[in-house]
């Protein structure tokens, strides 16, 4: 195209009209004996006859002889002085200007035309089509590779331990194609050693357990190196090259947890339910990498009884200041949080020695942190009470809010470099039994896809139930104005199970901050199937949150392993206390919550 530009701007022939007196070299207005002596006299300089050049014969034929014959046939003559050519009439056309040598196809120009035709407008076109499908074929709709996928389902496990979700974790294909390079060998030896104490290790044969490691796929080893890099935010040292790895590593984490948070509550048992303590395991791990935590921060310890992770996530504070307020007697996160702003002044003036500039940073990122409170209600569409095999249709009513007032932010996380929306996660899950009954994300960044939402189901229920016009209207301006206040509205169904009592709790867990997370009790009691079709019954109420301990058969499956203990991980003995002061009644249930759970922990040990 290039060449063809430059040729047609630099060609220059001018079109000549036809002009019969001029190509007889005569005078306008000539007379019949003045046309014929010249016609005679050009004859014999051009004529075949006198002349065999045949360029002299074409300018014969083509010029002079039309000339000579405009002028002396009188139709020809008439259609000269009309239109201004012997033929008559000419009509305008257009066309293309290029270049004779790519009009000549019997030559070598020909093929060079047609395989340029043939690059352009099919090869090309082709390539791009291939190289397109070939990518697009391997993602999600989430941009995660359906290999990924398939990893995430088969390694999935129903006990998976919180620490060994990592395992899983950076087992992504997307991970597995960082190139390791030759030159990453010590970084990566320096970076191991700082790192070491998060790894999960067994100290009695450390020589064995190191090498272990190492004999790990090359790319599984600089993942899990480059994300404990983030968690004990040891990031500062690394070369440029690692810098740039490490980078990618974060950028993808926030898909890829999704993701694998979704294979950790897809249908698996035969009922339909999803596994719950690899999902908290995923989410606890999000929350980690988004606020640079260590995963054995979360340990209980003498200083904390949920663990100084979510002190680690405020400005300027260490375990050495977590230690030094928990002599003042603050030992969990929310009591930090439920002190008056003068009381938590002083408590960090004095005790831990913070700056007056110092307090206002810790009471900027506490103004930004959500409080959550969740309110259930599931009934039955239409009937009273419950029976086997009908579908449970549940409605909460998530509501976020902030002491500066904001319902969609960004979370506060220095540490790490990309911009991470805020998430929930609601699970309905009964935690004797490890089953996610109904699980959902949950986003306040959008309000008016909200507002839509809300609006349509509430008009279904209302209208499903037989209410007026009116009533219907109320409702969902309500609804309106409550989503307008940072509610959000889950809906979910799910099949009753067979006859017995199910002390079900819902989650409502945040994948950006640790500490902010929401437990609620909700008891369903199933009654024997007594009519045909389906109906649906729940009752759900407050009861106390055991937050202390793990699961016994998930206890005797990891006996051995140091792992750190979930603060969603329940008791056996609290449990069955649970079922004996909790009655169950027959009929709709509502369930209401408000606040975090490490503030029903502090409500337990009292």
């Amino acid at each position: 195209m290039g060449v063809l530009v430059y040729y047609i701007k630099h060609i220059s022939r001018e079109v000549q009209p036809f002009e019969p007196f001029g190509i007889l070299g005569l005078e306008r207005g000539a007379s019949d004996s003045e046309i014929k002596k010249a016609y005679r006299r050009l004859s014999i300089q051009y004529h075949p006859d006198k002349n065999p050049d045949p360029e002299a014969h074409n300018y014969f034929v083509e010029f002079i002889s039309k000339a000579y014959q405009a002028l002396t046939d009188p139709i020809s003559r008439e259609n000269f002085e009309k239109y201004g050519h012997p033929d008559g009439k000419q009509g305008f056309q257009m066309g293309i200007a290029l270049p004779q040598f790519l009009l000549n196809i019997d030559g070598a120009s020909g093929g060079i035309l047609l395989l340029g035709i043939v690059g352009v407008c099919i090869l090309l076109p082709l390539m791009m089509a291939v190289i397109y499908l070939s990518r697009s074929s391997k993602y999600t709709g989430n941009y995660v590779m359906h290999q990924t996928l398939s990893t995430y389902y088969y390694f999935m496990k129903p006990s998976l331990a919180p620490s060994k979700v990592m395992d899983v974790f950076i087992k992504a294909a997307e991970y597995m194609e960082i190139p390791v390079r030759r030159s990453d060998g010590e970084p990566l030896q320096k970076l191991f050693m700082l790192v070491r104490s998060e790894l999960n290790l067994d100290l009695k044969n450390i020589r064995q357990e190191q090498a272990k490691f190492w004999k790990q796929h090359p790319a599984l080893v600089k993942t899990e190196l480059l994300i404990q890099a983030q968690l004990t935010r040891e990031s500062a040292e690394l070369p440029p090259a690692l810098l740039g790895d490490f980078r990618h590593v974060l950028e993808l984490a926030p898909r890829l947890l999704e993701e694998l948070i979704k294979m950790a509550v897809i249908p698996r048992t035969p009922q339909g339910h999803g596994w719950l303590r690899p999902a908290i395991g995923v989410v606890e791990l999000s929350q980690s990498i988004i606020q640079a935590v260590p995963l054995s921060a979360r340990k209980a310890s003498g200083g904390s009884t949920e663990g100084v992770a979510p002190f680690l996530q405020l400005p300027h504070f260490s375990e050495a200041i977590v230690k030094k307020i928990a002599r003042k007697k603050v030992r969990s996160f929310q009591e930090l949080r439920d002190m008056t702003l003068q009381e938590r002044a002083e408590l960090l003036t004095q005790t831990a020695g913070f700056s007056a500039a110092e307090v206002q940073d810790v009471e900027v990122v506490l103004e930004m942190m959500p409080s959550i409170t969740v309110e259930i209600t599931c009934e039955t569409e239409g009937e009273e009470g419950i029976q086997e095999g009908d579908i449970v249709t549940m409605q909460a009513w998530v509501t976020l809010k902030r002491r500066n007032g904001l319902i969609g932010a960004l979370p506060h996380a220095p540490y790490f470099p990309f911009h991470k929306e805020e998430n929930l996660w609601l699970l309905l899950a009964d935690p004797v039994s490890n089953d996610v009954w109904m699980s959902q994300k949950v986003s306040f960044m959008d309000e008016a896809t909200a507002i839509t939402a809300a609006s349509k189901a509430i008009q279904e229920i209302k209208e499903g139930s037989g209410s007026s016009v009116k009533e219907i209207s109320v409702a969902v301006r309500e609804a309106i104005e409550k989503v307008k206040n940072g509610s959000r509205l889950v809906m979910g169904k799910f099949q009753a199970p067979a006859e017995g009592n199910y002390n079900l709790t819902s989650y409502c867990l945040c994948d950006s901050w640790v500490g902010c997370d929401k437990k609620t009790n909700l008891k369903v009691k199933v009654l024997k199937r007594s009519r045909a079709g389906t109906r649906v019954g729940a009752v759900a109420e407050e009861g106390p949150l055991v937050e202390d301990g793990v699961e016994e058969e998930d206890e005797n499956e990891e006996e051995g392993y140091d792992d750190y203990e979930s603060e969603y991980s329940d008791d056996g003995e609290d449990e069955q206390n649970t079922k004996k002061n909790n009655a169950v009644a027959n009929g709709v249930s509502h369930g209401k919550g408000s606040g975090s759970s490490s503030e029903e922990s502090g409500s337990d040990e009292e």
